[in-house]
C-alpha cells in the first residue's frame, strides 16, 4: 500500500521532467556532458544587448534540441554600459569561467586595451558585435582571432556620402555618441570627411555626445549641445553611431526645440535605423522626416520566419514590457549566427582543439545564416551588403529605395535582384521631410550670426579698375568693393542652395602672391578678374570661367600709304580672269555668228577689237544677226553692272583714307627689340618671358589703364599686351588710333581661385553657369564695354571685289552664250561642211593657205586632191 501512495506522489514530478526533457532536447536525457563554453559580454539595459541576449540562448535551445549528446554553454556577463565593468567582465569569463570563446559588443580598440593587461586573451576568439565592424591599422597582427560580425564601416560611410551627394548638400553636421570612455568612434568622423570630399561635401561641425551611462543629467547635456547646433546655420544632422536610447532622447529634445521643422534635415545610420521596429509610437512621432539606412537581409523564407515567432514569443516572457515591440532586428540575427558558427566548431572539435585551432576553424567558417552568407575575410564578415532607405512617415517608415555599393540607389528589392543582372540604376523617390511634405529638397541652412565668415581676397592694385574696384568710404567709415567680378561673384553666391558668409579683404600684391595666399590658407578665397592657368593649378582649384579670355596685342594706327595698283586691288585675281575670258568668248561667238553674213566681222581682228570696245559701248558694227542680239544683250547688264561696281569701289579706295597697324605681328616686335607694355601685377609678365620669349628688359609694366595712350604717344612701348576683356574696355575707351593685330593666344579665363579640394569651386561653378544662363552675365557684360564707339581689330585687307556679289549675272549671260554656241554650231553643220568652212575662214589669209592644204590632203576622198583644193579657194564667201 505504502508502495501505491508513494509512486503517485512521485509521479507528477516525473511527469513534469518528462515534459520538460521534451521540450529541451526532444526526449533527450536529463545528463549529458558538456560540449562547450561560450562567454558573452552584452549590456542587458539596452534593447540591442536583450535582443543579442534572447538569441543567443536561442542557438543553446535549438543546438540541444537538434543533439542529445553534449550540451552547450552559455556563460553571460552584463556590464551595463560601464567601460570599466567591460575589461572585468570579459576577464571573469576567461579565468574564471573559462569560457572557450567570447561574444560581445567590444571593439577592437577596447580588446587591445584588455590584451596587453591579460596576454591570453590574444588566442581566444573573439567575434564582435559592434555595427559597423571598425578596423584598426594592424588589427589582424594584434588581435588574430578577433571577428567582427558586421559589414566594414567604409560601406556605412559611403552610403551616407550618396544620400548627401542626391540630394547636394554641401555642408553636415555629424554626431556621434562617446562610447565605453574611449575615442575609437571619433575616426568616424574622419572617415565621413574623406567620402564627403569625393562627391564636393564637408563637416561644417560635429558634436561628440557621451553615453547616457557617463553623464549624470542626461537631458540638460543633450539640450545644451542641441542649442549649440541651432545657434549655427548648418541644418543637415547625420546621427553617425548612438545607442536607441539615447537617439530617442537626442530626437524628443530636438522635437521640443522645434527642430524637425521645415528646412531641418536628419538622417540616421543602420544602428538606429534597424531598431525602429522595436520602438512604439511615441518614439516615431518625434521622428518624422527622418531618412536613413537599415541592413537589408531576406524576411520572407521559411527559416526566418519560424525564427521570428519563437524569438517574439521568448521575448516577450522576458521583457513583458517590451512585448507589443518585440519583432527581431538584424543584430538579434548576427548574434544567433555568430554563436551558431562557435557551436558548429565546438561540436567539430570534441574537445581535442587547442584555442588557436578552434579560432582557425572559426575563421573559416562558411554557411547560410539569418542575417546572411557567414563568411568571414580580413576578420570581418564578409557580405555584399545592400541597404534599405527609409523615410520616417506616420506610425512607421517607408522604403524609399535599396542601396548597394555597386549599384547606388534602386527602388525596390525587385529593382535591386533585376539591377544584379542589367547593372541599372534609379534615383530616390519622393521624400517627406521634417515639417511635412514639401515640393523642394530642404537647402539645410539658414541664416545665422554665429557663422564665420570667408576671407575672400580682392585685388586692390589691378590696372583695370572696371573689374575691381577698392574704395574708402569716408561717411562710413569702410572699405566699399565693387566692379564687375564682384557682381557676379555675388550673383553666383544668391544662387547657392546654402547661406555663404564672406567678407571681402583687399589684397595689395600681385595677382600670384594673391594666388599663394589661398594656397596657404591665409585667405579662404580670391574674387577678381584673375586668369586661369596651368601653373597655378599647382596649389588652388578655380570656379568656372565666368569670362573667356586670351592675350592679344594692342597698337596704334598708322595711315595706309598709297599705292600704284589700285586699280588692279579693285577685281580680285579671279575676277579679272573671268572677265577677260567671258570677253574673249562673247567676242569669238558674236564673231562666229555674223561671219557669214556680217562684212564687219572679217579677220580676227575685228573680233578682238569688238571684244574691247563693248566694255565701254562704242563698238560700230552693226549685228544683223538676232542670235548675236540675243547673246550679247546679257553680257552688256553684266558689263553695265560690272563697271558700276569697279567704279566706285576704286573711287573709295582712291578717296577713303585706310589704317593699318603700326606692328604687324609679335615676331617684328622681338626682331627689333620693340618696348611692351603689359600689366606689372598679372600672369602676363610670365607669359611674355616664357611662353612668346620676349627679353625681359623689353617688358614694360604699366600699373594703370590710363597711363598706356602716354606711354604709346612718347616711345616708351610700341605694343601692349592685354587679356580680351581687358582689350574691350581698353578700346572701348580708347578707340581712335589703337587696335588690335596679331593672333589671340588662347587661355583659360577668368574665374574664382579656391583652396585645393575645397566644395565651395563646384558650388561656384554650378551657380556660375546658372548666371550664365539666366542671362544676367550678359547684361553685366553690356554695361561692362559700353562705349560710344567700337573697337578695330587690323585683319587681312579684303576690299577687292570677288566673284560672288556678281555670280548670278554670270550665271545667266554664260547660259544664254552656251545657247547661242550650240545654235551656231548646229547652223554650221546643217549648211556647210564644218572643215569646209573653217577651211574657207582660214584661205581668206594667205598666210593660213599652207595649213588649208594640209589639211585638205588628209580629207580629199581621192588622188586629186590639189585639183579640189585649187577649186575651192575660188569659191565666193
Amino acid at each position: 500500500m505504502s508502495r501505491f501512495v508513494l509512486f503517485f506522489m512521485l509521479l507528477p514530478l516525473l511527469l513534469e521532467s518528462k515534459a520538460k526533457g521534451s521540450e529541451a532536447g526532444d526526449n533527450c536525457p536529463l545528463t549529458h556532458p558538456i560540449m562547450g563554453k561560450i562567454g558573452g559580454v552584452i549590456d542587458h539595459s539596452s534593447r540591442v544587448g536583450k535582443e543579442q541576449k534572447v538569441a543567443m540562448e536561442m542557438v543553446v535551445e535549438d543546438y540541444f534540441r537538434s543533439s542529445c549528446s553534449k550540451q552547450l554553454t552559455l556563460q553571460l556577463e552584463d556590464f551595463g554600459g560601464d567601460s570599466s565593468r567591460l575589461a572585468s567582465a570579459t576577464t571573469e569569463l576567461i579565468s574564471s569561467k573559462q569560457v572557450q570563446s567570447i561574444i560581445g559588443t567590444m571593439t577592437a580598440q577596447e580588446t587591445g586595451m584588455f590584451s596587453e593587461v591579460d596576454a591570453s586573451i590574444k588566442d581566444i576568439p573573439i567575434i564582435s558585435l559592434t555595427s559597423p565592424a571598425l578596423t584598426p591599422p594592424l588589427m589582424a597582427q594584434q588581435l588574430p582571432y578577433f571577428l567582427q560580425m558586421s559589414n566594414h564601416i567604409t560601406l556605412h560611410m559611403q552610403c551616407i556620402a550618396d544620400i548627401v551627394s542626391h540630394f547636394k548638400w554641401r555642408k553636415v553636421t555629424a554626431l556621434y555618441e562617446h562610447r565605453n570612455g574611449f575615442s575609437a568612434y571619433a575616426g568616424i568622423i574622419t572617415l565621413l570627411s574623406d567620402m564627403l570630399k569625393v562627391v564636393n561635401s564637408e563637416i561644417a561641425d560635429y558634436s561628440d555626445l557621451s553615453s547616457l551611462s557617463s553623464i549624470s543629467n542626461p537631458e540638460i547635456t543633450i539640450e545644451q549641445e542641441l542649442i549649440k547646433l541651432r545657434s549655427k546655420s548648418n541644418r543637415v544632422f547625420i546621427v553617425l553611431v548612438s545607442s536607441l536610447e539615447l537617439a530617442i532622447l537626442l530626437f524628443d529634445k530636438a522635437n521640443q526645440m522645434r527642430m524637425m521643422e521645415k528646412d531641418y534635415v536628419w538622417i540616421v545610420t543602420d544602428e538606429i535605423a534597424s531598431l525602429l521596429d522595436s520602438v512604439d509610437s511615441s518614439v516615431v512621432s518625434n521622428m518624422q522626416g527622418v531618412i536613413g539606412f537599415k541592413t537589408n537581409f531576406a524576411q520572407t523564407t521559411g527559416s526566418f520566419k519560424r525564427f521570428k515567432s519563437r524569438f517574439r514569443k521568448k521575448y516577450g516572457s522576458e521583457y513583458p514590457e517590451e512585448e507589443e515591440y518585440s519583432n527581431p532586428s538584424i543584430f538579434a540575427l548576427r548574434a544567433y549566427d555568430a554563436t551558431w558558427a562557435i557551436a558548429r566548431v565546438l561540436e567539430k572539435s570534441q574537445g581535442k582543439m587547442t584555442l588557436k585551432e578552434l579560432s582557425g576553424s572559426i575563421l573559416s567558417s562558411n554557411f547560410k545564416g539569418l542575417s546572411g552568407t557567414v563568411r568571414f575575410e580580413n576578420n570581418e564578415l564578409w557580405q555584399s551588403p545592400s541597404f534599405q532607405i527609409i523615410n520616417v512617415v506616420g506610425n512607421s517608415y517607408r522604403v524609399m529605395a535599396v542601396w548597394s555599393p555597386k549599384f547606388g540607389f534602386l527602388e525596390s528589392e525587385e529593382k535591386y535582384n533585376e539591377a544584379k543582372a542589367n547593372s541599372s540604376l534609379k534615383n530616390l523617390g519622393p521624400v517627406y521631410w521634417p515639417g511635412g511634405m514639401q515640393s523642394t529638397i530642404p537647402k539645410g541652412w539658414a541664416i545665422s550670426d554665429a557663422d564665420i565668415r570667408l576671407r575672400i581676397g580682392v585685388p586692390a592694385m589691378g590696372a583695370f579698375n572696371q573689374f575691381v574696384t577698392v574704395t574708402f568710404d569716408k561717411t562710413q567709415n569702410a572699405t566699399c568693393v565693387t566692379g564687375f567680378s564682384i557682381n557676379v561673384f555675388e550673383a553666383a553666391v544668391k544662387r547657392l542652395p546654402y547661406n555663404l558668409p564672406y567678407v571681402l579683404v583687399p589684397f595689395y600684391g600681385s595677382y600670384d602672391e594673391m594666388v599663394e595666399q589661398v594656397y596657404r590658407n591665409d585667405l579662404d578665397a580670391a574674387v577678381g578678374d584673375t586668369e586661369i592657368m596651368a601653373y597655378r593649378f599647382q596649389y588652388v582649384e578655380f570656379s568656372q570661367p565666368y569670362v573667356d579670355s586670351g592675350l592679344v596685342m594692342v597698337v596704334t594706327q598708322k595711315a595706309e600709304t598709297s599705292q600704284a595698283t589700285w586699280m588692279l586691288k579693285t577685281f580680285t585675281k579671279n575676277m579679272w580672269l573671268l572677265m577677260i575670258a567671258m570677253h574673249l568668248f562673247i567676242g569669238l561667238l558674236v564673231w562666229v555668228i555674223e561671219r557669214g553674213s556680217n562684212s564687219e566681222f572679217e579677220g580676227i581682228g575685228a573680233m578682238l577689237w569688238f571684244s574691247v570696245t563693248i566694255i565701254f559701248y562704242a563698238h560700230r558694227e552693226p549685228l544683223t544677226s538676232n542670235l548675236s542680239r540675243l547673246v550679247l544683250a546679257p553680257w552688256l547688264f553684266v558689263i553695265l553692272i560690272v563697271v558700276a561696281s569697279f567704279t566706285a569701289s576704286l573711287s573709295s579706295t582712291m578717296t577713303v583714307s585706310r589704317l593699318q597697324p603700326s606692328v604687324l605681328d609679335v615676331e617684328t616686335l622681338k626682331i627689333t627689340n620693340a618696348p611692351v607694355g603689359c600689366n606689372g601685377n598679372s600672369f602676363i609678365v610670365r607669359y611674355l618671358i616664357n611662353v612668346l620669349l620676349f627679353k625681359p628688359e623689353n617688358i614694360k609694366k604699366i600699373n594703370s589703364i590710363h597711363d598706356y595712350p602716354e606711354a604709346f604717344e612718347t616711345g616708351h612701348i610700341k605694343a601692349a599686351f592685354f587679356v580680351e576683356p581687358h582689350a574691350k574696355v581698353f578700346l572701348g575707351k580708347y578707340c581712335k588710333g589703337y587696335a588690335k593685330a596679331g593672333p589671340t593666344f588662347k587661355l583659360g579665363g577668368f574665374g574664382f581661385v579656391f583652396p585645393k579640394a575645397s566644395p565651395l569651386a563646384f558650388d561656384i561653378s554650378e551657380a556660375t553657369l546658372k548666371v550664365v544662363e539666366s542671362g544676367e552675365l550678359r547684361q553685366l557684360e553690356e554695361l561692362l564695354s559700353s562705349s560710344n564707339c567700337t573697337s578695330q581689330t587690323i585683319e587681312s585687307d579684303t576690299s577687292s571685289l570677288g566673284l560672288e556679289p556678281f555670280a548670278g549675272l554670270f550665271i545667266v549671260s554664260g547660259t544664254v552664250a552656251a545657247f547661242g554656241s550650240f545654235v551656231a554650231i548646229f547652223r554650221m553643220g546643217w549648211n556647210v561642211h564644218p572643215l569646209s568652212y573653217i577651211q574657207t575662214a582660214f584661205l581668206r589669209r594667205r598666210i593660213w593657205r599652207w595649213a588649208s592644204i594640209e589639211l585638205s590632203r588628209q580629207s580629199s576622198p581621192n588622188p586629186k586632191t590639189n585639183d579640189h583644193v585649187e577649186a575651192s579657194s575660188t569659191l565666193p564667201c
